[in-house]
């Protein structure tokens, strides 16, 4: 799966959404992964990273390098705390450009599908990603510094 997401991420040229529970350390966290969002960011000026996160209390507790890297690159990637009516949401996605995806059905599951090129999949589930961003709050946590 971590390397199913770093090739997805990959592919983005402009955008990269993601819906999580916990920021799934091993995955969002590793070196890899947050290189290539890096890359994209700085090489990029209107790209833009967004991430859903159904319960970031263990990321926030626990310290996060993807959280780390979007408080040092706030002005392109932006955290929100999945609004409370829709963490029915069991699913855990990437989609890059709404081109990539990867995508479980069950986020505490590894089994999934993982495409660079599969663009109606990548839409259908990057206009879930949409409803659910615009009904979510900013998570004031993930841009506070702890001094």
């Amino acid at each position: 799966m971590r390397q199913a997401a770093i090739e997805v991420a990959r592919e983005a040229k402009r955008k990269v959404s993601i819906l999580t529970q916990d920021l799934e350390p091993g995955i969002y966290d590793d070196p890899d992964f947050l290189e290539v969002i890096k890359h994209l960011v700085l090489s990029q000026s209107y790209s833009r990273i967004r991430v859903l996160i159904a319960d970031p209390s263990r990321a926030i507790k626990n310290g996060n390098n993807f959280v780390h890297l979007g408080r040092r690159l706030n002005s392109y990637i932006e955290f929100r705390h999945v609004h409370e009516d829709l963490r029915t949401h069991a699913e855990s996605f990437c989609i890059a450009d709404e081109t990539a995806l990867v995508y479980r059905l069950q986020a505490n599951r590894w089994e999934g599908i993982a495409d660079t090129y599969e663009p109606a999949v990548a839409k259908l589930y990057g206009t879930m990603f949409d409803e659910i961003w615009l009904a979510s709050e900013v998570e004031v946590e993930f841009r506070q510094l702890g001094i």
